[in-house]
């Protein structure tokens, strides 16, 4: 019998192939450019982090001997590893909640106002180095902003190194990377907001809810779970990977490594050392902490409206 379902199945499968033929055409360009561009790259890296290769030789079996070497043996990897970790559990739920806050806040207004604030809190995401400024205002001199301001008012004698010292590196980056945080997700959470079905809440009123914060728990929310899932990960996958914020206040690599991330470390040894097999180690860890998050997420987020 078991033989014969699955014989069934794959009948039924080829006969649904056969009927939707045109469908899949059209998805076969995409499929290929990400299949070659995005699912062919990760297998290799997988595959290299378990070999020694140095950009000139062929690729070297080693077996897990990379993944010793990170976990044993390279102390900078692990105070990366603790940064990354600090930095996501701060940064990811926080712009999150405020991309989210924001939009719900900024959907009540009419829509010319609506347009104009989405794209004031929009524009530091899409500027640039735009938050270069912040070098000028966390300047280690007297005439850096916050020091000009707290020496003026008699807080400090003289400037601190903000952006060298290690005391207040990673806190200025996380401040940093919160200040560009209302990105795609922001965005997502307007068109998520703008496209809810108003009857949703006159069937609610009638079944008994009373505010909004029962709206926004029973009807908001779970009519936004798509929106939100892809806010999760796009918030996530930026709280893991910050490296440009970091690089460009605190140097790299930064003082005792205060700022260095995960990412950093792989742009060490992947753009610097062109030791591809560790690198590719790196970006094999780094890959499934950013996956394990995500399912995480995807499963709270299954929880909302319950």
């Amino acid at each position: 019998m078991q033989p014969q379902s699955k014989t069934t199945k794959l009948n039924t499968l080829v006969q649904d192939m056969k009927l939707n033929k045109h469908s899949y055409i059209l998805l076969a360009p995409f499929f290929i450019i990400f299949f070659l561009f995005t699912v062919l790259p990760v297998m290799m890296s997988l595959a290299l982090s378990f070999t020694n290769f140095n950009m000139l030789e062929f690729p070297r079996w080693t077996g897990w001997d990379n993944y010793v070497r990170l976990f044993v043996k390279d102390d900078v990897f692990l105070i990366a590893l603790k940064n990354t970790f600090l930095f996501a559990a701060v940064t990811g739920p926080i712009s999150y909640l405020a991309c989210f806050i924001f939009a719900w806040l900024i959907n009540e207004l009419p829509p010319k106002i609506r347009a104009f604030i989405t794209l004031i809190l929009y524009a530091p995401s899409i500027a640039g180095s735009a938050f270069m400024i912040w070098q000028i205002m966390f300047n280690g001199d007297s005439y850096g902003y916050f020091n000009s301001f707290l020496m003026q008012w008699g807080f400090i004698s003289e400037p601190i190194l903000w952006l060298q010292d290690p005391k207040y590196m990673l806190g200025i980056v996380m401040v940093v990377q919160l200040w560009l945080s209302l990105g795609t997700a922001f965005l997502a959470f307007i068109a998520g907001l703008q496209g809810i079905d108003q009857t949703l809440f006159e069937a609610g009123a009638m079944d008994g809810i009373r505010n909004r914060w029962q709206e926004l728990w029973f009807i908001t929310l779970p009519s936004m779970r798509p929106q939100l899932m892809f806010g999760a990960v796009i918030q996530l996958t930026t709280s893991f990977a910050v490296a440009e914020v970091s690089i460009s206040l605190t140097g790299f690599p930064s003082t005792d490594y205060a700022a260095h991330t995960i990412v950093t470390h792989l742009m060490d040894y992947g753009t610097i050392r062109f030791e591809m097999g560790y690198a590719s180690a790196i970006a094999t860890v780094l890959f499934g902490l950013m996956l394990g998050m995500n399912l995480v997420t995807q499963r709270l987020l299954k929880k909302v409206g319950e």
